[in-house]
C-alpha cells in the first residue's frame, strides 16, 4: 500500500507538477563529482538533448550551478565530451549570451582555462564555445578581461597564440577553433595592439596558417584576424614591408595555376612565381572574400596602393575575377581592381580610411550598394533557373 500510495501521490492529477527549471535542478546531483558513471552519462546526454532546441537552450542558460557542473566534469569521464558539446550549443545562440553571463560571469574564464590546458581532451570544444560566445561585444569584453588577468610575464593572448601556432600543443585536440576566437578578439583595439606589436612577431607566426590544408576553420579565423589587423593603417608600411611581407600570404590562396608571361612573372613576388599546374585556389568563398577585403584595406593609403601594385597583385586579382564563381566575391574583387588601376585621389584624400563622406553622398552610395546586391541576387536566381537538373540515378525496373 505504501508503494501504491507513493505512486499515486507522484502521479495524481491534482498534484503540483514540477516546473521545467525544477526538473533541470534534479539533474545536478548526477553531474557532481563522484556520481555513478552511468547516471552521470545519462544526465549529460539529457542536457545535450535539451540544447538541440531553442526552448531547451533558454531553460539551461540561466542555470548557474548546472553550467559550472558541465565545465568542471572530470576530463577522463566519457560524459565530459557531451558536456563540452552542450556548452558549444548553448554558446551558439547569440540571444542567450547575456543570460549565460548573468548566470555564470566566470564562464568565459573557465572555458579559456580549459581551451589552453594542453592536457584537457575536450579543449577543442571549449575553444569552439568561446568562439561562439566572443562574437557578441559583451562576452568578447569579458573574455578580454580574463585574458588580461593572466600573469604579465605571459599574457593570455600570448598563450592563445602559442597554443594555436604550436603543432601538438594538445595531443588530443587540434585547437582549430582558437583561430576564430582570435579573429573575434581582434575586433577590439587592445587585441590588435598586441597582435601588431613588432616586438612580439605575432602576425609572422599567423601568416603560414592562411594555407593550412586540414581546416577551413583555422584558415578562416587566421584570415579574419589578419583582415582586422589591416584596419590599422598606421601599421600598413610595417605589414607590407620586408619584416612581415604580408601580401604574398594574402595573394597565394587566391592564385590559381595560371601561366603568366615572363614579363608578368617578374612582377610577382617569388612565392607566386611558377606555381604548379595543380595549384588550387582557396575553396571557401567567405575566406576568399576576406582575403580580398584585407588587401583592399592595405590600399587605403597612397604608399600602400603603390606597394600592392608593385608586387603584381593586379595579375592575381585579374585571373581570380575571371575564375570566381561567387558574385559577392567577384564584386569585391572588382572594387579592389578599380582601386589599383584607377587614378589616385585628390590631395588631402589619399587615405581612404580617413576620408569624410558627406551624408547625402553616403546615402547614395548605400543605395547603389543595395541595388548592386539586388542585381547580384537576381543573377544568382537566373543562374539557378538556367542550371541543368542534377543527374539522379534511378533504379532499373526488374
Amino acid at each position: 500500500m505504501g508503494e501504491a500510495g507513493a505512486g499515486a501521490g507522484a502521479g495524481a492529477p491534482g498534484g503540483p507538477e514540477a516546473s521545467p527549471e525544477a526538473e533541470v535542478v534534479k539533474l545536478l546531483p548526477f553531474l557532481a563529482p563522484g556520481a555513478r558513471a552511468d547516471l552521470q552519462a545519462a544526465a549529460v546526454r539529457h542536457v545535450l538533448a535539451l540544447t538541440g532546441s531553442g526552448p531547451g537552450r533558454a531553460l539551461l542558460a540561466g542555470q548557474e550551478a548546472l553550467l559550472q557542473a558541465l565545465v568542471e566534469l572530470a576530463p577522463a569521464s566519457a560524459p565530459a565530451r557531451d558536456a563540452a558539446r552542450a556548452l558549444v550549443n548553448l554558446a551558439a545562440d547569440p540571444g542567450l549570451h547575456e543570460t549565460l553571463l548573468a548566470a555564470d560571469p566566470g564562464l568565459p574564464a573557465r572555458l579559456l582555462g580549459r581551451a589552453l590546458d594542453p592536457q584537457w581532451p575536450w579543449a577543442e570544444e571549449a575553444a569552439a564555445a568561446l568562439a561562439n560566445l566572443s562574437r557578441e561585444p559583451g562576452p568578447c569584453a569579458e573574455l578580454m578581461a580574463a585574458l588580461a588577468a593572466a600573469e604579465p610575464a605571459d599574457s593570455g593572448l600570448e598563450r592563445l597564440v602559442r597554443a594555436l601556432c604550436t603543432p601538438g600543443y594538445n595531443a588530443r585536440a587540434p585547437l582549430h577553433y582558437l583561430a576564430p576566437l582570435l579573429s573575434n578578439l581582434s575586433q577590439r583595439p587592445a587585441a590588435r595592439a598586441f597582435l601588431l606589436d613588432p616586438d612580439r612577431c605575432v602576425v609572422q607566426r599567423l601568416l603560414p596558417h592562411t594555407q593550412y590544408p586540414d581546416s577551413s576553420v583555422r584558415r578562416g579565423g587566421v584570415v579574419g584576424t589578419l583582415r582586422n589587423c589591416c584596419f590599422e593603417h598606421r601599421h600598413h608600411e610595417w605589414l607590407l614591408g620586408p619584416e612581415v611581407d604580408i601580401l604574398p600570404f594574402l595573394l597565394l590562396p587566391l592564385a590559381g595555376p595560371e601561366d603568366f608571361s615572363e614579363e608578368e612573372m617578374e612582377r610577382l613576388p617569388v612565392d607566386l612565381q611558377y606555381l604548379p599546374p595543380d595549384k588550387q585556389r582557396e575553396p571557401d568563398a567567405d575566406i576568399r572574400k576576406m582575403l580580398v577585403e584585407a588587401i583592399m584595406l592595405l590600399t587605403a593609403t597612397a604608399p600602400g596602393r603603390q606597394q600592392v601594385r608593385d608586387q603584381g597583385a593586379y595579375l592575381i586579382l585579374r585571373e581570380l575575377h575571371s575564375w570566381e564563381p561567387e558574385p559577392d566575391v567577384r564584386a569585391a574583387c572588382e572594387k579592389l581592381i578599380q582601386v589599383l588601376i584607377g587614378d589616385e585621389p585628390e590631395p588631402g584624400m589619399e587615405n581612404l580610411l580617413e576620408v569624410q563622406v558627406p551624408e547625402d553622398v553616403e546615402q547614395q552610395l548605400q543605395q547603389l550598394d543595395c541595388q548592386e546586391q539586388e542585381q547580384l541576387e537576381r543573377e544568382q536566381e537566373r543562374e539557378l533557373e538556367l542550371a541543368p537538373e542534377p543527374w539522379v540515378e534511378r533504379a532499373t525496373p526488374t
